[in-house]
C-alpha cells in the first residue's frame, strides 16, 4: 500500500490558495486571515455607514436653505452616496428643485427621486 506524503498534500493547498489570489504571512492560519478580512470589512461597512448619515444631514440642510421646499415631507436615504427622496411635496416644480439640490451636495453619487405631489381631498 502506497502513503501520501504530507508535504505533497501541503503543496496541493498552497497551490489552490495561491491561484485564489490569497497571500498569506509565514504563521498565519486561514482562520485568522479571514478574521482580518471580517474585521476590515466591518470597519469599512461602519465608515460608510458615517459617510451616509453625514451626507444625509447636508441634503437636509440644502433643503433648509430654500424656504419654499417643505422639508418635513421629504424623506432622505442614503446608502453608499447614493440618495433617495421620498415622500411629497406641494408643488410639482419642487420635486425636479429638491433632486437637483440634493445632487449639488457634494458626496452625492446620483440621486433616486421617488417624490410626488401632496394631494388635498376636499371632503
Amino acid at each position: 500500500m502506497k502513503s501520501i506524503k504530507p508535504l505533497s498534500a501541503g503543496r496541493a493547498v498552497l497551490i489552490v490558495l495561491a491561484s485564489a489570489g490569497a497571500s498569506f504571512h509565514a504563521g498565519e492560519t486561514v482562520a485568522a486571515a479571514s478574521a482580518s478580512a471580517a474585521a476590515s470589512s466591518a470597519s469599512a461597512s461602519v465608515a460608510t455607514h458615517k459617510q451616509d448619515r453625514a451626507l444625509r444631514k447636508l441634503v437636509y440642510a440644502e433643503f433648509a436653505k430654500d424656504k419654499t421646499i417643505d422639508a418635513g415631507d421629504i424623506g432622505v436615504g442614503v446608502n453608499s452616496g447614493v440618495v433617495t427622496l421620498t415622500g411629497t411635496v406641494s408643488d410639482a416644480e419642487h420635486i425636479e428643485k429638491a433632486a437637483a439640490m440634493a445632487k449639488g451636495v457634494p458626496g452625492v453619487v446620483s440621486v433616486t427621486n421617488k417624490l410626488s405631489i401632496k394631494r388635498n381631498f376636499a371632503q
